[in-house]
């Protein structure tokens, strides 16, 4: 990776952007969105990307330490991660996570704060019923000059547990990468369910396709891991740019014990948005929904465990200009507002520091992009 700004001073390196990554550490399919950012600020900014090595213990370590650093509160042990030593100074260090649980990995790097001149955490899923249990965790999050969070309800009890500024962020995507335009494919698949998804719709749509009725493109294997997180998320993109019809619901909408009900946005909505789909499921009923997706038809309400999916589908497939306006809609509002390029961008307006050329090169590459599917369609 090319690191353009570097200076040296007393023999110490300064660069301007240091990005802790866990993707040495965690394999799951599900974290590849978090990756998809790290790539994409490392090809719009001066960064280096740190990406601790993990010690064959690290399964079992990380079991323990969290559970003290839950029941105890004591954050100061390292779950087996490999130390990484730090011979270098940052203006910005940016650590993402999906859990809290992944910030007892920082614990590898000694003495992380003192090299950098601001830091910021972004964690991607903490809901506010865990305050209570993550006191450890939180001791971590409140080193941290700033604190992102892409749950917007759980925002002031974090913020009053760690006394730090503490911001709300959605979840972004490469909207570039996901983007059917400017040759967009056949839509050959008609629906695409991927993650968690409603047995009874989900048997209902095996039924559809078993009769050969539709393409029903859907996971059959549980906790998927990955080496490679780009392609990944290049197989996701190329599968949703071909569906005409997508299943987007909750984030954990089967597991509502560990969200405490809480409403949030997961990554499908962009997911199948950026890609140009039709998205079926149960649109979010929280401010931060209406806010950042609030074109109409966004998501088409399909009730969790519907099983008469085959007559909504045909009500759909009989409105062949409302289902175009709704692709053209999707598409141009995640290349405007939902690239990871802005929540970048919002990031360095948040900490003072200048955008660099290639994120306003990427700003009207995406600006170009809508103006063409605009007129396209």
């Amino acid at each position: 990776m090319e690191i353009t700004k570097a200076s040296n001073s007393g023999g110490v390196t300064n660069l301007r952007i240091g990005l802790f990554s866990q993707r040495h550490l965690q394999r799951l399919v599900s974290r590849c969105a978090e990756y998809e950012f790290e790539d994409v600020i490392c090809e719009i900014d001066d960064a280096e990307l740190l990406t601790p090595e993990p010690h064959r213990w690290f399964g079992v370590g990380q079991k323990v330490t969290n559970r003290i650093a839950q029941h105890f509160g004591f954050p100061f042990f390292n779950p087996g991660v490999k130390r990484l030593p730090l011979d270098k100074n940052y203006d910005l260090l940016v650590v993402i996570c999906q859990f809290a649980s992944d910030l007892l990995s920082l614990n590898a790097i000694k003495g992380w704060k003192k090299r950098c001149r601001t830091s910021v955490c972004w964690l991607a899923e903490f809901w506010a019923c865990e305050v209570a249990k993550r006191k450890g965790h939180l001791k971590i999050l409140s080193q941290f000059d700033y604190v992102v969070l892409t749950c917007n309800a759980s925002i002031q009890a974090v913020k009053e547990a760690i006394q730090q500024p503490c911001v709300y962020m959605p979840p972004g995507i490469n909207a570039l990468k996901f983007c059917p335009y400017p040759q967009p494919p056949v839509r050959c698949i008609d629906v695409y369910s991927m993650g968690r998804k409603s047995l009874v719709t989900h048997q209902a749509l095996l039924k559809m396709a078993e009769q050969g009725k539709i393409f029903y493109v859907y996971d059959t294997i549980h906790n998927m891991c990955t080496l490679y997180p780009d392609q990944h998320r290049s197989l996701v993109a190329n599968t949703a740019k071909r569906s005409r019809y997508f299943i987007a619901n909750a984030p954990k909408i089967d597991r509502q014990f560990e969200t405490c009900g809480q409403s949030e946005i997961s990554y499908r909505f962009l997911e199948g948005a950026a890609s140009g789909t039709v998205m079926i499921g149960e649109p979010r009923e929280n401010e931060a929904f209406r806010k950042y997706f609030d074109w109409p038809d966004v998501v088409i309400p399909v009730p969790y465990n519907t099983a008469n999916i085959a007559e909504l589908l045909a009500d759909l497939d009989s409105q062949p200009e409302r289902l175009a306006r709704i692709r053209k809609n999707n598409v141009v509002n995640c290349l405007l507002r939902h690239d990871w390029a802005y929540r970048w961008r919002a990031i360095l307006d948040m900490v003072g520091l200048e955008p660099r050329p290639a994120l306003i090169a990427r700003e009207e590459r995406l600006k170009k992009l809508a103006d063409h599917v605009q007129e396209a369609c």
